[in-house]
């Protein structure tokens, strides 16, 4: 988003992105003016103002008959979407490796420590994201921030987390852990390459899931 947005545009923006995160506003969702400043309590501009940026980011799309709709992924598009995760998630890793403290890394250690305790999904879910934020912020670079909280606010529009799936929670911890072990050696290499892995994984699971979806359709 960009700097120049008014705090009552940043307002509606958000409210969009938490009604697409908590499934208000699922993919296909029509998007009016009227609701929007029924819901809000704000003018149009601001909400014009949101949608432009959501338009801009891929969340809101202009469809020819329904209007302004919530950005539909098709299997090329969430092909494109994993292949910049597993490029950003690889970048992070290897420049974790390379600029993490001691005391960060020890940090992710206990996440990842934790995470092998939880039994809840909701639990599980909130783990896993607390692990990649701290991942991110181990890179120390904000430039590389910047661009990975935009690829997530794209990932809202895949809907369940892979991570609903049992065998995926083991699995995916497993992976946590051979990046956290590459880290702990400083390996950037290896770093980047457990990291790249892990998006790869979790990207079968979610075109299977995608295509079974269609067929059942």
């Amino acid at each position: 988003m960009s700097q120049n947005t008014t705090n009552s545009g940043k307002q509606v923006y958000q409210y969009i992105i938490e009604s697409i995160k908590n499934a208000t506003m699922p993919p296909g969702f029509r998007i009016k003016e009227n609701d929007l400043v029924k819901n809000t309590g704000l003018s149009r501009t601001p909400i014009r103002e949101a949608i432009s940026i959501l338009i801009n980011e891929g969340l809101i799309t202009n469809d020819q008959k329904r209007g302004l709709i919530i950005t539909e992924l098709d299997q090329s598009m969430i092909a494109q979407l994993y292949e910049m995760r597993e490029v950003l998630e690889g970048a992070a890793a290897r420049l974790a490796a390379q600029h993490a403290s001691d005391v960060e890394i020890g940090i992710l250690e206990n996440i990842l420590t934790k995470q092998s305790q939880l039994n809840t999904l909701e639990e599980i879910i909130k783990n896993n994201k607390i692990f990649h934020n701290t991942l991110y912020q181990c890179a120390h670079n904000k430039f590389l921030l910047k661009t990975i909280q935009e690829i997530e606010n794209s990932l809202l529009l895949l809907g369940t987390t892979t991570l609903s799936y049992p065998d995926r929670q083991l699995q995916s911890h497993q992976e946590h852990l051979q990046i956290l072990n590459a880290l702990k050696n400083r390996d950037s290499k290896k770093a980047k390459e457990f990291a790249q892995i892990h998006i790869k994984e979790a990207y079968k699971i979610r075109l299977n899931r995608f295509l079974i979806e269609r067929i059942d359709f």
